[in-house]
């Protein structure tokens, strides 16, 4: 199948491989994200990025790739997005860190809380981990209980309280693990039982996923079941905001929190995120409280400024246009046409994307109709060869009818490689190297590399 003439032939990864490799002796995993390392990528196929606009990056090859994921889901404006660049340039000329706050601060708190309308007050910080661990220990300072439930979902924080609960909870100490416990998504029962007894300090959880919608009805009775408790529900928003709507996925299924939890896209790729929720609770880490002080957060660059002029900047996009709806079209125009070449090719119930349609995600299904890491390393590896960068289909306002087009033609080409697998019964002979593996696993194994002592 011929490339499109906006995707050139690709160069390979020489380059790319060499700065892995010492990224590798200089950086533990070789990424400052476990979901960004090179272990989730086709061995000896994981670009290094040199630059970045609109969906389409370009590596140190010189490749050019449409992109999805988009920085982790942080990016829905698309890269180098002039309107947040410009305000961002124009506010540090100004500078950037002071010993006192500045007016920026009230004019984003005043910019989110008029988004959010469900919350009171607002705290800023820089990553989602910060707002989440926050969110847990004020629920628990308010509400004199150790006990933390969080949804059988992938992940909410990089701290103790979650991480011991995974599969790489090695350091920790057994016993705060044992303060978290995990229910399902969707079932009502199975919160309540978790609930009795009242010694649980919050309920934490996505309100939805990519590939999970809350059935009628389900979260209000999380709501009641809170209330009726006395626990507090914490709504991680960190990929359901500025996704699912500007006011997140509460505003979507008018359910109010009483904390909730934002980053990512707030800031189109710019490091910020928030705590926000009810003023009772929140003022616990402020001054006009009798009660015992919650440090809640206090970090040197919360109020940084081109954090807070880039999420200005978002709101502002989201308030005079609609970027939801450009990412949302982009993904169904995906979808829809990714079915119709792998129902021609009959690998339908093999290789297929499912998920809300801004936040896709592909199944890589073997011969015998089981999850496979081997072939979805298979179809990665094709995608990458042919221009298209990316461990799921998530989509940008960036991504326009020429960039879905581009992909399609790459994803034909692509199925028709894992349907020879699929007829072989194997990816021997078609995938190099190893397979993905889970990027939150116990052992570097199966994708553990040498040990070099080169500098």
């Amino acid at each position: 199948m011929t490339l499109p003439p906006d995707l050139p032939p690709h160069h390979g990864f020489a380059r790319s491989n060499a700065l892995q490799r010492r990224l590798h002796e200089l950086v533990p995993g070789g990424a400052h994200t476990y979901a960004r390392g090179a272990d989730q990528y086709p061995e000896q196929m994981a670009p290094i990025l040199v630059r970045g606009n609109g969906c389409r990056v370009w590596d140190a090859d010189g490749n050019q790739y449409v992109e999805y994921g988009m920085g982790l889901r942080s990016v829905t404006l698309g890269h180098a997005c002039a309107p947040v660049l410009d305000a961002v340039t124009t506010t540090i000329a100004d500078g950037v860190n002071f010993s006192r706050p500045t007016e920026l601060e009230l004019l984003a708190a005043e910019d989110f809380l008029d988004l959010v309308p469900g919350a009171d007050m607002v705290k800023f910080a820089k990553n989602g981990s910060d707002a989440t661990t926050a969110a847990v220990r004020l629920a628990r300072a308010v509400s004199g209980r150790q006990r933390i439930a969080v949804c059988e979902q992938p992940f909410f924080s990089v701290d103790d309280w979650f991480i011991a609960t995974t599969p790489m909870s090695a350091g920790i100490p057994a016993q705060v693990g044992a303060e978290t416990v995990r229910f399902p998504y969707n079932d009502v029962d199975a919160l309540a039982a978790v609930l009795a007894g009242d010694t649980v300090a919050a309920v934490v959880m996505e309100p939805a996923t990519a590939t999970a919608e809350p059935e009628p009805g389900y979260l209000q009775a999380v709501r009641a079941l809170c209330d009726r408790h006395g626990t507090l529900l914490v709504f991680d928003e960190m990929i359901t905001g500025f996704r699912w709507a500007a006011g997140g996925a509460q505003s979507v299924y008018g359910v109010t929190p009483d904390l909730s939890c934002w980053g990512k896209a707030m800031g189109n790729g710019f490091p910020i995120s928030a705590l926000a929720g009810r003023r009772e609770y929140l003022e616990r880490g402020g001054l006009r409280t009798d009660a015992d002080r919650v440090f809640l957060l206090s970090t040197t660059h919360g109020p940084e400024t081109s954090g807070l002029a880039a999420f200005r900047a978002v709101a502002a996009a989201y308030r005079t246009g609609d970027p939801i709806a450009r990412m949302e079209a982009a993904g169904a125009a995906l979808a829809t046409g990714f079915t119709a070449l792998v129902t021609e090719l009959g690998i339908g119930d093999h290789l297929r994307v499912r998920g809300r349609s801004s936040c896709l995600i592909f199944e890589t299904l073997d011969s015998h109709g089981n999850p496979c890491q081997a072939f979805r390393t298979l179809f990665l590896q094709e995608l990458l060869q042919r221009g298209v960068l990316g461990q799921s289909f998530v989509t940008s306002a960036a991504h326009d009818h020429d960039a879905i087009a581009a992909t399609l033609s790459a994803c034909a080409a692509a199925a028709q490689v894992y349907r020879t697998a699929l007829e072989r019964g194997t990816v021997d002979g078609l995938l190099r190297g190893r397979s993905v593996a889970p990027a939150i696993r116990r052992t570097a194994a199966p994708r553990q590399i040498e040990t070099s002592t080169s500098r």
